[in-house]
């Protein structure tokens, strides 16, 4: 039996995660770092301890789930959710792991091992590879073969990470310029440019009962990121609907999964189907599969890693659909967006769920992943569930930060969207070429109306405020006057990253590409992937000089002129912001 879990994340997904337990008389002990002290998934929690600074520290996590004496430990998702170390370092310690076992997070997680588990077992991938790239000429061979567009993607990416579309031979020369002697970490796929993301939601017990919860369609996507999700997947094509789920069955079984998982796949017009890769964890879209179903697929989740059974599986009895709000600005490029959050509201009435880990005052950084909140609007059929969603959008106030509701809101009302998704490329190659520019477009969705609640007065007589007792985070009253004698009252709080892995951030200097002085500097807020160039290299216009990631897509920050490089302001795994100095390349005179 369970009866205390540590949750080994933070913000929405922790939050999920801890009224789940709560449902259930479980207790929840929670995990933070320094700037999540206040946040709101650390106030629920029965227990929380100090982390330090990184959700990363798998030691750290060990040591207190030991201390806090709980009998398992909940990954979520992102963070070391698909680690089998940390997965093995918990069930060494002798607590349950919530989630698949070690080795299968190991064969999965190795995309080029899951390619050859598919073929194994008469499931498709996507036409490739199925072994690591080992020099150029095998990349021009397939291409030779196939033709462009190709697709690199790097064997322990995963969720859209790490993937390079190839559309020419000068394309080629900057894949294996970018990555030198790491080109053997990647595998090449045929890039399929009409095709819808489908996927399943699965759970499969220890006794090897198997079940596909629903479907769900993720095409509407930026850069492999989805944006909206829906189930199920309306109108599947040909025997598509029957071909994933039973591919999804043998999949499970061929590894002896034990848990909740999500096979992907695109679906293409013709109803051929092609296996990308399988999730094991939770998916950030789950909560659709729930609200078409009623399944609570944390429950599930709990019930496997104690033992239990799949509880049965109701057929599909609406339509559900997330939005994913991001503090992104859609009149400026998506570029991330950051700031306080003065006035916020979410929206309200029949088939409206919200999951978000911010409150009104929060102060959002670039530290972490843009993701606010998920907005999941249910209603009857797909029809009645576009309707609520563009009212729940239009309800939904976010101000201090830009964020794209405005911009789903005009998705969804699009004859192209009323049918089904077209495909993964529709938003990205469509409507956000047309839609990015638009007046309003940037829009926190809907406007104010109606009277705001002001925050509660802390009582005169007492004070209440969080502390720290040899790593426990405590909530602590006291008479007000023995801190703050006569002094005045705040409601301020602390600064909320947001979901993902921290890592450090300079500030932005200045706006342009290059400034005045020769520094070059990223348009766009990613991770640096790999520094080119050394101090003293000779440069010529076009050379390549930063590989960055943003959006789970590489982009390449070439020389601007002939030159030398004589400071390099970055190092790989740093987190830049827009228009950060990168690198400063003196130009070599005339």
């Amino acid at each position: 039996m369970i009866s205390r879990i540590l949750v080994a994340n933070r913000s929405e997904i922790a939050l999920r995660v801890i009224r789940t337990a709560r449902d259930m008389g479980i207790e929840s002990v929670a995990i933070y770092t320094d700037s999540d002290i206040n946040a709101q998934f650390v106030a629920q929690a029965d227990e929380a301890y100090a982390l330090g600074s990184d959700y990363m520290d798998i030691d750290r996590i060990v040591t207190i789930a030991k201390e806090a004496g709980v009998d398992a430990v909940h990954p979520g998702y992102g963070f070391l959710s698909e680690i089998e170390e940390f997965a093995a370092a918990i069930i060494d310690a002798g607590i349950a792991w919530i989630g698949p076992d070690p080795t299968v997070l190991a064969r999965l997680g190795d995309k080029i091992q899951a390619r050859r588990l598919a073929e194994s077992v008469g499931v498709s991938p996507v036409p490739g590879i199925s072994d690591p790239v080992s020099g150029r000429e095998v990349v021009e061979d397939f291409v030779a073969s196939h033709g462009f567009p190709i697709v690199t993607k790097k064997a322990d990416g995963g969720g859209g990470r790490g993937i390079t579309v190839i559309d020419s031979d000068a394309d080629i020369a900057h894949f294996f310029a970018a990555h030198g002697g790491e080109a053997d970490k990647f595998f090449v796929e045929r890039f399929i440019r009409t095709a819808r993301h489908v996927e399943t939601q699965c759970e499969r017990d220890s006794a090897g009962n198997f079940a596909v919860v629903s479907t769900r369609d993720c095409s509407v996507q930026r850069r492999n990121q989805k944006l909206i999700e829906e189930a199920p997947a309306p109108q599947l094509p040909g025997d598509s609907d029957a071909t994933i789920r039973d591919w999804s069955k043998r999949l499970f079984d061929a590894v002896g999964y034990v848990g909740l998982g999500t096979c992907e796949f695109l679906v293409e017009p013709d109803g051929r189907v092609n296996f990308l890769e399988v999730n094991p964890r939770l998916q950030v879209e789950h909560t659709v599969s729930e609200e078409v179903t009623g399944l609570d697929l944390v429950r599930e989740q709990i019930t496997i890693a104690g033992g239990g059974v799949l509880s049965p599986v109701p057929a599909a009895r609406a339509h559900s659909f997330e939005f994913r709000i991001t503090c992104e600005d859609p009149a400026n490029g998506m570029i991330p967006s950051t700031g306080t959050i003065s006035r916020l509201r979410w929206p309200l009435g029949h088939g409206v769920r919200i999951e978000s880990g911010i409150v009104q005052g929060d102060v959002v950084t670039n530290g972490f992943d843009p993701m606010l909140a998920k907005l999941i609007v249910t209603a009857p059929d797909r029809e009645q569930a576009i309707a609520r969603s563009r009212r729940a959008l239009e309800e939904m106030l976010v101000e201090g930060l830009a964020t794209p509701a405005a911009l789903y809101s005009d998705v969804i009302s699009m004859d192209d969207f009323a049918g089904a998704p077209i495909s993964t490329r529709w938003f990205e190659d469509s409507v956000l070429p047309e839609k990015v520019s638009e007046e309003g477009a940037a829009g926190a969705g809907g406007t104010a109306n109606g009277s705001h609640a002001a925050m509660p007065a802390t009582p005169e007589e007492r004070i209440s405020f969080v502390a720290e007792l040899n790593g426990q985070r405590m909530n602590v009253t006291i008479p007000r006057d023995v801190l703050v004698p006569n002094g005045p009252r705040t409601n301020s709080r602390g600064h909320q990253p947001l979901r993902g892995g921290v890592r450090r951030a300079a500030t932005a200097a200045g706006g342009e590409q290059v400034d005045s002085k020769g520094m070059v500097n990223s348009q766009i807020q990613a991770i640096v992937v790999r520094v080119c160039v050394e101090k003293g290299t000779e440069v010529q216009q076009g050379d390549l000089l930063v590989v960055l990631e943003s959006m789970k897509m590489e982009s390449y920050v070439y020389a601007p002129y002939d030159g030398t490089v004589t400071e390099i302001a970055v190092e790989g795994g740093e987190n830049v912001a827009a228009f950060q100095p990168l690198v400063r390349v003196d130009r070599k005179e005339d």
